[in-house]
């Protein structure tokens, strides 16, 4: 009787756990939905972000040629604006090698660069008046109008070069906001591992026997996208073990991709045919001879083009 009644409670505990469990899994899966699309929304408002601050920069370059110029061939100094064109340079490098994008701090650069700009045509307007009042009070000689037409004509070829500059730099952008847009809307969605035994039976649950673990299956969603085209990409995958060392294994097909502008390494790449109304992609992994798994949780991390697109993780026990 006593052992009746006892195992009557631990049923009705593990009853209880359960119906918990269903309600916390419910709640997160109901949510799911809201997360990713505010998550959308915050990389288009950084990309937006991103994509404005460089074409911001790309003007700001160009004001300050042009004043070099103008005041350059009026006599006037131009030491600090070539300093703060070097150090423009550099702010334009940095943006693209940035990981961690801030507005505000792009936002006091080019506010420092419009009061520079701002002093200068102070400066150039100085200038101007005491050219004419010069020019008002002495007869020019031949050789100097020749020199002035030179100057004349100097200032021409580099209005135009800064006119096809901007147009360039204008197309270039163009291109720039494209390629930033494709990437950032590529995103996948239900990552998850599958564990498959020697004898091809799948274990899902994210926590695996590692003696039951021969191959280990990763299936993902890539969610609808309206602006990319519908072309081949290259999905790579990177599984990290307990102590942070990614998977690597070239006799299973693992190799090196660009990440950021540097040489990474990648565990396994999928080849697919991108389709805008979104799709299910799978890739199973055989980890090789050379690799042996450890207990502890592994991470899954998915690049497409660049960008990380999504992630999940798996344990082995």
């Amino acid at each position: 009787m006593e052992e009746t009644t006892q195992s009557s409670g631990i049923w009705k505990i593990t009853t209880g756990f359960l119906a918990v469990t269903v309600c916390v899994l419910g709640y997160y899966l109901k949510n799911a939905n809201t997360v990713k699309e505010e998550q959308k929304i915050e990389i288009t408002n950084k990309v937006q972000a991103l994509t404005l601050t460089k074409i911001r920069l790309d003007s700001l370059s160009l004001q300050l040629d042009t004043k070099i110029a103008q005041i350059k061939s009026l006599g006037g100094q131009v030491d600090d604006l070539l300093a703060a064109k070097k150090q423009l340079e550099l702010d334009r490098i940095q943006l693209k090698k940035d990981s961690i994008f801030s507005t505000t701090r792009y936002e006091n650069k080019i506010a420092e660069y419009l009061r520079l700009i701002q002093a200068k045509n102070t400066e150039l307007s100085h200038l101007k008046k005491e050219n004419v009042r010069l020019a008002d009070n002495t007869k020019l000689l031949a050789s100097e109008n020749a020199s002035l037409l030179t100057e004349n004509a100097q200032l021409k070829y580099f209005r135009q070069v800064l006119s096809d500059s901007l147009d360039n730099y204008y197309q270039k952008n163009l291109e720039l906001t494209a390629t930033v847009n494709k990437g950032a809307a590529l995103q996948a969605q239900m990552v998850q591992a599958i564990a498959v035994s020697s004898k091809n039976k799948e274990r899902k649950g994210g926590l695996f026997r590692v003696a039951k673990v021969d191959k280990m299956k990763i299936a993902f969603q890539l969610l609808p996208n309206a602006i990319a085209k519908e072309d081949n990409k290259s999905i790579f995958i990177r599984v990290i073990d307990p102590k942070g060392s990614i998977l690597y294994d070239s006799n299973v097909g693992s190799g090196n991709f660009d990440l950021m502008g540097k040489e990474s390494v990648y565990t396994i790449k999928k080849d697919i045919t991108f389709q805008r109304k979104g799709q299910s992609v799978e890739i199973v992994y055989a980890k090789g001879t050379g690799i042996q798994y450890q207990v502890g949780q592994y991470e899954i991390e998915l690049y497409c083009e660049g960008f990380k697109i999504g992630e999940g993780h798996f344990a082995i026990k």
